[in-house]
């Protein structure tokens, strides 16, 4: 669900663990770059996130980036479990810390960054168990701390751009270290603070 241009679903794709994959996207733009970039065996469809014309077709659901966007996040939520089978999953993605807001999450249009358990507590709410839960981005987490602080007093949108613009070089050093933090998740760590949150949970 708002799988923008499709950069995650086509890193879901690259797994072929999935014989069908839908992605959906609100903007007809997004949809057209995301056709290119995914094979041409994957489906797509413009829908809101708010109103999900689906019923128990699903056996995974996720959002990755998406529900923060969304004020009535917990409407999104209902929607996504209509949606996927019962003991089927969603996989859900979140920006959090509420400490960590900054001028950066204005220019995203966020809603709110998430305090650690809220998420979990709507998918409990909302008809999920919530089977994983865990911090991520955190070994980078006091660099995104110093561009937040940073950020706080950019007095144009171009200065919030930059945090994005990084050297090749950088971005493959900072690229080796998510990496490893993801070796390490594999491995069985878990982190209690991160620029992010990924929370896996069952329909029931």
């Amino acid at each position: 669900m708002g799988c923008g241009n499709g950069a995650v679903l086509r890193a879901i794709a690259q797994s072929r663990a999935w014989e069908r994959m839908v992605g959906s996207e609100l903007h007809p733009s997004g949809l057209v770059h995301a056709r290119r970039r995914l094979p041409a065996g994957v489906e797509f469809v413009q829908m809101d996130a708010r109103n999900i014309p689906a019923s128990g077709v699903f056996d995974l659901t996720g959002a990755f980036d998406v529900i923060e966007h969304i004020a009535d996040d917990e409407t999104v939520l209902r929607g996504l479990r209509a949606a996927t089978q019962s003991g089927g999953g969603t996989v859900i993605a979140v920006p959090q810390h509420p400490w960590l807001w900054s001028r950066a999450d204005d220019v995203a249009y966020h809603q709110r960054r998430y305090r650690r358990g809220e998420l979990e507590a709507k998918l409990r709410r909302n008809g999920f168990e919530v089977l994983y839960s865990s911090s991520f981005t955190a070994l980078l987490l006091p660099l995104m701390v110093a561009s937040r602080l940073k950020s706080r007093h950019a007095k144009h949108d171009d200065d919030i751009e930059r945090e994005f613009a990084v050297s090749r070089h950088l971005n493959s050093i900072f690229t080796a270290i998510l990496r490893a933090e993801v070796r390490m998740t594999l491995a069985g760590m878990k982190w209690p603070a991160g620029g992010s949150r990924i929370v896996v949970g069952r329909a029931v």
